[in-house]
């Protein structure tokens, strides 16, 4: 996954962290409740990062230059590392990353079916748009997170370099073919709609996920910080939107 140079960003000004965002993953997993969000968490942005993996391969299969080719397969290897980091660490915690990751399976699964590109354009699109909202989602995740769990998940939110890559080639598009902008556009708030939609349900389906955002565990969010966490994730897409040519 990946957040673009324009996505949120952390205050320089924001209050060190406290409770469990100040422990390590030693003295916060001895909660079982915060033990099992954590788990539900890296199992959900291992398969993320599956998916990711797969959709760039088949992303390439459409690429129009070889260079383009070889630039998406070079991004897809780099999500299937994070995906290895987030399940070496699944093991190393003892869970089983399949076990982990199959709740979480059938929901992506069904987001990627319902907004398969049509083609090279829309594919670059979803990538940045797409995975962008998710990486957002989970970066304010991880501020609630132990220290050891925060530095792997930021790590894995790493830009690939797609998003950079999906400016520039569909700016490129638009100059050469103005009216493709309607058309992307239009795309790009179906996914902003279906991406949120499908952050929801997932969290809904999992009381662990749900009660860390709603402040069951220790640092957790209250319900008015999960509305103002959907503001700034809605913020940092209308950049993203303008950074790609396209209106919001």
């Amino acid at each position: 996954m990946e957040t673009p140079d324009n996505a949120t960003e952390a205050s320089d000004e924001a209050p060190a962290p406290t409770g469990i965002a100040a422990q390590d993953w030693a003295t916060a997993s001895t909660d079982p409740q915060y033990r099992a969000a954590v788990v539900d968490l890296l199992g959900a942005l291992a398969y993320g990062e599956l998916a990711a993996f797969e959709r760039l391969a088949e992303d390439a299969k459409l690429a129009p230059t070889l260079g383009d080719k070889a630039a998406l397969a070079k991004m897809a290897s780099a999500e299937f590392h994070h995906f290895e980091q987030l399940t070496d660490r699944l093991t190393a915690i003892e869970e089983e990353p399949t076990a982990a990751m199959e709740p979480f399976a059938k929901a992506l699964d069904d987001f990627h079916r319902q907004t398969a590109p049509s083609d090279w354009l829309e594919g670059l699109v979803k990538a940045y748009v797409g995975d962008s909202i998710a990486s957002d989602f989970y970066r304010e995740i991880a501020a609630r997170l132990d220290i050891d769990t925060r530095s792997l998940v930021l790590s894995v939110l790493d830009d690939t370099g797609h998003g950079n890559f999906a400016v520039e080639k569909v700016r490129a598009a638009i100059e050469a073919e103005p009216r493709v902008g309607g058309r992307l556009a239009l795309w790009a708030r179906r996914l902003m709609g279906e991406a949120l939609s499908q952050a929801q349900r997932v969290v809904a389906d999992r009381d662990a996920l749900s009660t860390m955002l709603v402040g069951g565990v220790a640092d957790g969010f209250d319900l008015a910080e999960v509305g103002r966490m959907f503001s700034r994730i809605t913020e940092a897409h209308t950049k993203r939107m303008a950074a790609l040519g396209l209106a919001a």
